[in-house]
């Protein structure tokens, strides 16, 4: 059995090392030296050079080193084949952090009180109203976006979900598709995103999306937070509305462009955070050990776990 790695931008002699490890009898390769194409039947991708998966025509299974996807079907010569996204419990269980800490960051006033410690002013009251008082909305009931409800809930906030199709959570208000979406942000005063980058979702966090978030709830204002993908968001709606008041803050961990460039206004900006699209990284052992039983799978006739449906983009 062959598998090539092929990557863009990220290292990629630990994948080889760690697969190899694991199963001696795979021939494992790095483009661009991949030898013989004909016998690579596996392909373990993270923004593969555009082109290089339809020159393996003996290609069986191509898996994607991240639970996003939107890597891969950018090659507009992609072979038709299963492709695999990453579904891990630590890749969730992070996720979930960084959607908790955020959260409880807006909530609990933090950037406020790091600015008066920065000019040495004790404050003790700035208005923090209870966890079940405010209305945390989360966009994407995926593995990921269904793990950080959960969360949520046990820290007790009033939550609800949006998703393109609907879904039924106990506990958990439901809204879907476009009809759904408007009563969703009308009754959310933090919102989380975390759904995938396809061309439904392209620019989906807007000005036009920001004016329907809730104006009445217990914060100075709503809050965005982004960790899915950073072309579902427009910048420069984002800072237009954190300045004249749509906004109230935000924490961005996706861009548009990435690295996100030092001229960015978001770098500056009182009321961002800013982290460097790390919300939720693999590991690369768990995504070896993910592979490799994947491939098992394939190889004993079993059905594969976590295709994506091509038509819907996750």
């Amino acid at each position: 059995m062959t598998l090539l790695i092929a990557c863009r931008k990220i290292k990629k002699d630990g994948f080889a090392d760690g697969l190899r490890a694991l199963d001696a009898s795979l021939d494992v390769r790095i483009w661009p030296d991949a030898g013989d194409l004909a016998g690579i039947r596996y392909a373990l991708v993270w923004k593969p050079p555009e082109g290089v998966l339809a020159r393996l025509p003996g290609l069986r299974v191509i898996f994607s080193i991240g639970a996003g996807v939107d890597n891969v079907l950018s090659d507009p010569d992609l072979p038709d084949v299963p492709l695999v996204r990453f579904v891990d419990p630590n890749l969730t269980m992070r996720m979930s952090e960084y959607v908790c800490l955020h959260v409880l960051m807006h909530h609990r006033r933090m950037r406020d009180y790091g600015e008066l410690q920065s000019q040495a002013q004790w404050k003790e009251f700035l208005p923090q109203p209870g966890a079940n008082e405010l209305r945390v909305g989360v966009m994407g009931l995926g593995v990921l976006g269904l793990d950080a409800v959960e969360k949520l809930r046990m820290l007790g906030y009033q939550l609800a979900g949006w998703s393109r199709s609907q879904k039924q959570i106990d506990g958990i208000e439901c809204f879907a598709g476009d009809e759904g979406l408007k009563p969703f942000l009308a009754r959310t005063d933090i919102l989380v995103c975390l759904l995938p980058h396809t061309p439904g979702t392209e620019g989906m966090l807007n000005a036009a999306l920001i004016s329907g978030l809730a104006q009445d709830g217990p914060l100075p204002g709503p809050v965005l937070i982004n960790a899915g993908r950073g072309k579902l968001q427009v910048e420069a709606d984002i800072l237009k509305s954190l300045d004249d008041g749509g906004l109230w803050a935000a924490s961005l961990d996706v861009f548009e462009e990435e690295p996100l460039p030092p001229a960015s206004p978001l770098w500056a900006h009182r009321q961002v955070i800013i982290t460097p699209h790390n919300a939720s990284i693999s590991d690369d052992m768990a995504v070896c050990r993910y592979v490799a039983n994947q491939i098992a799978r394939h190889e004993r006739g079993e059905p594969l776990e976590n295709v994506v449906d091509l038509s819907q983009g996750y």
